[in-house]
C-alpha cells in the first residue's frame, strides 16, 4: 500500500505564508516570527499527510519563496552582487536575490515550464564558486522526524539545475553550462551524504527537464551525473521525479538505466503516451511512482479509471513496485476545498484540493491493496456521474454554435493596410499615436468602494456614482496630458479575468482558492466548470459612458479569450481548444455591442497567449493555430472603420511572430522595455509587420520615471526598423499598480517625447 506525493502548496489554508512574507519585508515582524509561521505550517503539512495514510511524505518542498533560489543558496551560487562571501546565506541575502534591495536588482524570474508559477533564474558562469552554503534540506528532514515523520527530503536534480539556469552577464555566450557539472556535484555529494547521516532512507531529485526535446548530449549528462553520484547514493532509495508531460522515447531510455537510481515518476495525467513506454519495457525490480492524480487542476480524480490504469501498471512492475503518486507537485492547485463555504454544493462534490488529492492518493494505494473504501469510491462515482449528466454543464446552444465554427477561419474581409485607411479617416490621429494600455491606478478609496458595493454596504446607485466620478477623472487627466486614444481605466474591475468570469455563464468563483504564482504573490484562478455564454453585454455601459465624456476615441477593454482560458482552472471534460472557442463567441457577442454602442477602438488583451505553448515543439502549431484562431473569431464581424487593438505582455516571442501576424489586429501593444533589444530584433531581421505596433516605451514595472530625452532615444530605436506611419507611443503595461505621483509625470515625458519627435519628422520633411 505505498503512496507518494511529489510536493505540496507552501502558502498555507488562508495564505498564512503570504501575510507572514510581506509583514517581515515591512519590518512590522522579525525572522523570529516569519520562522514559526513557516515552521508551523510545515508541522500541520507533514502530519496531515502522515494522518492521511501517505507513505512517502516529501520534505523540503516548502520554501520562502522558491524551490531553484533554495537550490542556488544550497550551492552557494550567489551572484557576486549581493555580496555573499562564504558561510551559511541568511534570509536577507536570499530576498535580495529574490526582490532586490535598495542598491542592487532582483535576478530573473520567469515561468516554471508550462504553468503559471515563476522561478528565479540561476545566473551562472565560469567563474561561479559553488559551496554548501544552504543546510535547509538537512534541516527539514531532522525537523519532521523530530515530530514523529519519517519523510523524502526533495532536491532538484543537478541536470534540471543546469539547464533551468541563464549564463550571468558577461559570460561568453558560447558557454556550455553543463561544463559546470564538475563543480556543483561535490556539494550534491555532500548534502546526500548528510541526509543519509541522519537517517534518510529515500530521496527524491527532480529533473522535469526529461520531458523536454533534448539531444543527445544533453541525456548524456544525465547518465553521466548520475553515474557521479552512484557512490554517494548506494544505501539510499532514490526516486528520479519528472513531470509536465509524457516523456520522449530516447528520454525514457535514459532516464530508467540511470547509476543509482531505484525508482521513477512520471506524470500520468499530462504523459498518457508514458503508459505505452512503461508497458513496452521497465527495469526489472524497480519502483514506478505513478502520477495518476492531477496535479494541476481542481477537479475530483476519476477513481475508477485511476484504479484501471493502475491494475494495468502492476502487471507491468508488479505489486510491490507500484507507489500511487500525484502527476507533479500539489503546488499548482489550490491548497483545501474544507475553506469553501460559500461554493454551490453540487459544484463542490466535483472538485479536490490539494488535501483531498492526498486523500485520493491513500484510497487509490489501499483499493489496489485490495482494502477498498467502498463508500468513498460510491460518493466519487455519484459525483462524477452528477457532473456528466448536470443541465448547469451542458447548454445546447452553445455547442451548436461552437460546432458551427468549424467551417470557416474567420478573418475580416479586408486586407489590414485598407482598414487602416478607413480607421484613419474616422479617427484622424496623428503619427506616432499616444495611448496607455489601460488601467489607471487603483486607489485604496476606490477599492474600498467596491468592497461594499460587493458587500451590500452602499446602494447601486451611489456605487455606479462614485465609478462615473472616477472615470470623469482619468478622462480629465488624459486630456490635460493630450493623449490620442484615451481609456477608462478600468475602476469597476477587480481582475482582467475575474472581472468577464463573473458575468459570464460556465465559470465558478472560490474563497480561498489561492494558488502561489511568485513569492507572496497568489492568484485565485476561476473554475471553467460549463459550457460558456454571455447572458448580457458586461463592458458596454462603463465604456460607452466613458466615451460621452470626451471627443477623443475611447477604446473599449475587453480580456481575450486565450487568456481567459490560461488563466482560469480549465473543465477536463472536453478539449481546451473548445472551452476556448466557447469564451471567444461570448467575447464577439461583447465586441459587436461595444460597436454598436458607438465604440470605435476595442483593445482585445491576449496577454497570456503565449503562456499557453505546450512544453514539446511537435505540439506548438496545433496550439497556435486554434488559440489564434480564437481571438480572430472575437472580431471577424466588425465594419473596417473599428479599429482593433490587442495586447501582449511578455517579451519573448520572436520565435511565434508569425502567429502574431495572422492574429490580424490592426494594432498591437507590446511589453517591450525590460528586453528592448530583443523584439526589435525581430524587424531588424526582416519581418515584414504591415500592422499598427506599440512596443512600450517606458517600464510600468517599476516606480522609476523616466525623461523625455530617454524616450525620445526609445522612439528612434523603434524608427530605425519600424515606419512611422505605423508606430505607435504607449507604456509596457497597464498602470494599474502604480501610484498617481508616478503615473502623470511618466505619462507627460511620453507625449512630449512622441510630441518632440513628430516635429523633428515634421522638419526633416
Amino acid at each position: 500500500m505505498a503512496s507518494h506525493i511529489v510536493g505540496y502548496p507552501r502558502m498555507g489554508p488562508k495564505r498564512e505564508l503570504k501575510f507572514a512574507l510581506e509583514s517581515f519585508w515591512d519590518g512590522k515582524s522579525t525572522a523570529e516570527d516569519l520562522q514559526k509561521v513557516s515552521a508551523d505550517l510545515r508541522s500541520d503539512i507533514w502530519k496531515q499527510m502522515s494522518a492521511a495514510g501517505i507513505k512517502y511524505i516529501p520534505s523540503n518542498t516548502f520554501s520562502h519563496y522558491d524551490q531553484v533560489l533554495d537550490t542556488t543558496a544550497m550551492l552557494g551560487a550567489v551572484p557576486p552582487r549581493y555580496g555573499f562571501t562564504s558561510g551559511e546565506i541568511g534570509l536577507d541575502v536570499y530576498f535580495s536575490m529574490a526582490r532586490g534591495n535598495a542598491s542592487v536588482p532582483a535576478m530573473e524570474m520567469t515561468k516554471w515550464f508550462d504553468t503559471n508559477y515563476h522561478y528565479i533564474v540561476p545566473e551562472l558562469g565560469p567563474e561561479v564558486k559553488f559551496s554548501y552554503a544552504s543546510h535547509k534540506a538537512v534541516n527539514e528532514y531532522k525537523e519532521a522526524k523530530a515530530l514523529g515523520v519519517e519523510t523524502v527530503p526533495v532536491l532538484v536534480g543537478p541536470v534540471s539545475y543546469l539547464l533551468l539556469s541563464k549564463l550571468a552577464k558577461g559570460v561568453d555566450k558560447s558557454f556550455d553550462l553543463l561544463s559546470l557539472l564538475p563543480k556543483i556535484l561535490p556539494v550534491y555529494k555532500e548534502v546526500i551524504a548528510e541526509l543519509k547521516a541522519a537517517g534518510a532512507s529515500w530521496i527524491q531529485l527532480d529533473e522535469p527537464l526529461f520531458v523536454m526535446d533534448l539531444e543527445g548530449q544533453k541525456l548524456q549528462a544525465f547518465s553521466g551525473a548520475y553515474a557521479e553520484l552512484e557512490s554517494t547514493l548506494s544505501g539510499l532509495n532514490v526516486l528520479v521525479e519528472t513531470y509536465f508531460a509524457d516523456i520522449p522515447a530516447e528520454a525514457y531510455k535514459t532516464l530508467t538505466s540511470l547509476k543509482g537510481v531505484t525508482a521513477f515518476g512520471f506524470d500520468l495525467v499530462r504523459g498518457t503516451k508514458t503508459i505505452d513506454l512503461i508497458k513496452a519495457g521497465f527495469p526489472q525490480g524497480k519502483y514506478l511512482f505513478a502520477g495518476v492524480v492531477d496535479g494541476r487542476n481542481i477537479w475530483a480524480n476519476d477513481l475508477a479509471a485511476s484504479l484501471i490504469t493502475l491494475q494495468s501498471l502492476e502487471g507491468v512492475v508488479g505489486k510491490d513496485k507500484l507507489v500511487v503518486s500525484t502527476s507533479c507537485s500539489l503546488l499548482h492547485t489550490a491548497v483545501d476545498l474544507v475553506n469553501e463555504t460559500k461554493l454551490d454544493a453540487e459544484i463542490k462534490s466535483w472538485l479536490a484540493f490539494a488535501a483531498q488529492k492526498v486523500v485520493e492518493v491513500d484510497a487509490l494505494a489501499k483499493a489496489l491493496a485490495g482494502q477498498t473504501n467502498e463508500s468513498f469510491f460510491t460518493a466519487n462515482a455519484d459525483a462524477l456521474s452528477s457532473r456528466r449528466s448536470s443541465p448547469r454543464v451542458t447548454n445546447e446552444s452553445v455547442q451548436k454554435a461552437a460546432a458551427a465554427l468549424k467551417g470557416s477561419d474567420h478573418r475580416r474581409t479586408t486586407e489590414v493596410s485598407a482598414r487602416l485607411d478607413a480607421q484613419q479617416k474616422k479617427l484622424n490621429l496623428p503619427i506616432l499615436p499616444t495611448t496607455t494600455i489601460g488601467s489607471f491606478p487603483q486607489t485604496v478609496e476606490l477599492r474600498r468602494v467596491r468592497r461594499e458595493y460587493k458587500a451590500k454596504k452602499i446602494s447601486e446607485e451611489d456605487y455606479v456614482k462614485a465609478i462615473k466620478e472616477e472615470i470623469k477623472k482619468v478622462v480629465d487627466i488624459q486630456e490635460d496630458l493630450d493623449i490620442d486614444v484615451l481609456v477608462h481605466g478600468e475602476p469597476e474591475r477587480n481582475d482582467m479575468v475575474e472581472y468577464f468570469g463573473e458575468q459570464l455563464s460556465g465559470f465558478a468563483f472560490t474563497a480561498n482558492g489561492w494558488v502561489q504564482s511568485y513569492g507572496s504573490r497568489c492568484v485565485k484562478p476561476p473554475v471553467i466548470y460549463g459550457d460558456v455564454s454571455r447572458p448580457k453585454p458586461m463592458t458596454v455601459f462603463w465604456s460607452s459612458t466613458a466615451q460621452s465624456m470626451t471627443k477623443r476615441p475611447m477604446k473599449g477593454m475587453l480580456t481575450g479569450p486565450v487568456t481567459i482560458l490560461n488563466w482560469s482552472f480549465v473543465r477536463n471534460d472536453q478539449p481546451r481548444h473548445e472551452t476556448c472557442y466557447q469564451i471567444a463567441l461570448a467575447i464577439k457577442d461583447e465586441v459587436e455591442d461595444l460597436e454598436k454602442g458607438g465604440i470605435g477602438v476595442i483593445q482585445i488583451d491576449e496577454a497570456a497567449l503565449r503562456e499557453g505553448l505546450p512544453l514539446r515543439k511537435a505540439e506548438h502549431s496545433f496550439y497556435l493555430d486554434w488559440a489564434v484562431h480564437s481571438f480572430r473569431i472575437t472580431n471577424c464581424g466588425v465594419q473596417d472603420s473599428t479599429q482593433i487593438h490587442t495586447h501582449m505582455c511578455y517579451s519573448n516571442f520572436n520565435d511565434i511572430i508569425h502567429s502574431i501576424i495572422d492574429m490580424d489586429a490592426d494594432v498591437i501593444t507590446i511589453e517591450n522595455s525590460r528586453s528592448d533589444e530583443k523584439l526589435l530584433s525581430v524587424f531588424r531581421e526582416g519581418v515584414k509587420y504591415g500592422a499598427g505596433i506599440g512596443p512600450g516605451v517606458y517600464d510600468i514595472h517599476s516606480p522609476r520615471i523616466p525623461s523625455t530625452e530617454e524616450i525620445a532615444d526609445r522612439i528612434n530605436k523603434m524608427l530605425a526598423v519600424l515606419e512611422q506611419n505605423i508606430l505607435w507611443v504607449n507604456p509596457d503595461c497597464g498602470l494599474k499598480t502604480r501610484k498617481y505621483t508616478e503615473v502623470k509625470p511618466a505619462l507627460k515625458a511620453m507625449v512630449d517625447a512622441a510630441k518632440l519627435i513628430r516635429s523633428q519628422l515634421a522638419s526633416a520633411k
